[in-house]
């Protein structure tokens, strides 16, 4: 009997499912109460079909399925208590609810798993999105709904392929909503994003480094160390947070650290500051900086201080006090060696000066248009996204976002009419905004998003990047080139319906690629 199965992730065990321990760094211990957490949700589904729902099981829901995104909860305790809680609200709607028992899922027909998969996985990536929405005081009752619907089809035994087929692209369409509705809730919270230079350079003195995602968790941190010396360095998906004018206005607001998220724990290594995590991608806790670790919110693991609801940072504060910080300005750079990146081209800041743009398309001077980005990670063969941007066109753009940037954000590929050639978009959610360019750019030259020219090439790591490729499916956008491997969890069958359907295929070099796409 297998320990455990997982292969939710790009980098699951030979490429086709971890069974003793998580390449990720979790115990099998943890998959399975993760499992088990997800079999409850589906039983708490079962209940809402013959009752209501309501906030509490919403934000529940919500919560429980982010709770097992890769790299979120570590710790089996924490784990434990939300099955239990959401145990308790299924039992208050409907004490005959049964759970969902996840084996049966794994030991399905490989074509239903592979479907039932794309469904699961992706609404784990639109939880995470609405309850960043909710915590801003912003909710769809669409996509709230939609959570049940899935979860009540996942634990259904006699779904049809073809239903499964038509809830996958719903998954999508459920998806594109949810992050306009995340899009509405920080611009109208932060304001609209601007492009801004980021320095990566570290000023010497007591510093805190916060990561993750949450923009409200950093606005609470920026208040809570007002005149106390201290300054704040985001890492990761946090990059984009410098672009928002209302968390502009904090001047300890300073820079960067570091690159993406699987190099930390080389970078943190004797870090003198602490670490805030705010949303998914902790790695197992190195001790070299065990004692500097924060989580707040969904993220836990063993033996880390945990800030709880009351978002009371004073612990962090002290750390980053009594650490000191380093005794003088430490220089650091991106990985090809920038000293600074931009960041802040969302769909406000592109579309303001579409008309720019679309001269330029014109008079012949923009060429092409290429998405590269997605999520990065630390299997070989990721260096092709550093490469292919090295090799496109002088003539052409490249829109990024998430923390596959972080492979070429540092480059300097200078401008084409005042534009620089990398814009990034923002955070993984920010996918958005490139869906909001694509379709401005097919109405002002009056053609379908794939007669554009613009070509998509996506890093894919983690549930988050599930949902963004099935809202992209879900829109008919095709000729999509996915790596760095392909997802374990798509069967033969199913991923020849994405290739006769979307043409969707592996990356193979920047040069074949290049040349295919450009052809």
């Amino acid at each position: 009997m297998k320990d455990m199965f997982c292969f939710q992730c790009e980098q699951t065990a030979k490429g086709t499912g971890c069974e003793v321990k998580g390449v990720c760094g979790k115990t099998a211990s943890t998959a399975v109460w993760q499992d088990k957490l997800v079999g409850a949700c589906i039983g708490l589904a079962r209940a809402v079909q013959k009752t209501k729902a309501t906030e509490a099981t919403d934000s529940c829901i919500k919560k429980a399925l982010f709770t097992t995104v890769t790299n979120v909860n570590f710790d089996d305790e924490s784990i434990k208590f939300m099955v239990a809680c959401v145990e308790k609200m299924k039992v208050a709607l409907d004490p005959t609810a049964e759970n969902y028992d996840m084996a049966k899922l794994w030991d399905d027909n490989e074509d239903i798993r592979s479907l039932k998969t794309l469904i699961l996985l992706g609404i784990k990536g639109v939880a995470s999105y609405a309850h960043h929405a909710e915590i801003l005081g912003y909710k769809d009752p669409v996509v709230d709904a939609f959570f049940y619907k899935a979860l009540a089809a996942i634990g259904t035994d006699t779904v049809e392929m073809g239903e499964l087929l038509t809830l996958v692209l719903e998954t999508g369409t459920v998806n594109l909503a949810c992050m306009a509705l995340l899009d509405k809730a920080n611009t109208e919270t932060y304001g609209t994003p601007v492009p801004t230079e980021v320095t990566l350079t570290i000023e010497k003195g007591p510093f805190i480094i916060i990561t993750g995602h949450d923009l409200h968790d950093l606005k609470l941190l920026l208040e809570q160390t007002k005149d106390q010396g201290i300054n704040i360095y985001t890492h990761g998906e946090m990059l984009p947070a410098h672009a928002y004018p209302e968390l502009k206005k904090y001047s300890q607001l300073k820079g960067n650290f570091g690159t993406a998220w699987q190099n930390q724990q080389k970078e943190f290594a004797d870090v003198p500051a602490p670490i805030l995590y705010t949303t998914n991608c902790i790695m197992p806790v190195k001790d070299s900086y065990a004692d500097r670790v924060f989580t707040t919110d969904v993220v836990q693991y063993p033996s880390m201080v945990h800030i709880g609801k009351d978002k009371d940072f004073t612990p962090v504060i002290e750390k980053a006090l009594a650490l000191g910080g380093y005794a003088q300005d430490k220089e650091m750079t991106g990985i090809n060696g920038g000293k600074k990146v931009m960041t802040g081209f969302g769909h406000g800041t592109v579309l303001g000066v579409a008309d720019k743009v679309i001269d330029a398309v014109k008079a012949g001077d923009i060429k092409h248009f290429f998405l590269v980005g997605g999520c990065d990670g630390a299997k070989t063969g990721r260096n092709y996204y550093t490469e292919f941007v090295q090799q496109t066109p002088k003539d052409s753009i490249i829109l990024t976002l998430a923390c596959g940037k972080y492979r070429f954000n540092d480059l300097d590929l200078g401008t084409i009419g005042g534009l620089p050639r990398i814009m990034d978009m923002g955070q993984c959610n920010d996918a958005y905004s490139a869906i909001q360019v694509a379709i401005a750019l097919a109405g002002a030259f009056k053609c379908d998003i794939n007669e554009l020219p613009l070509s998509m090439v996506l890093s894919w790591y983690e549930q988050k990047a599930v949902c963004i490729l099935l809202t992209l499916l879900s829109l008919g956008i095709k000729n999509i080139l996915l790596g760095p491997s392909l997802p374990a969890f798509i069967s033969p069958k199913v991923l020849n319906v994405l290739v006769e359907n979307y043409n969707i295929g592996p990356i193979s070099t920047p040069e074949a690629d290049l040349a295919k796409l450009l052809s």
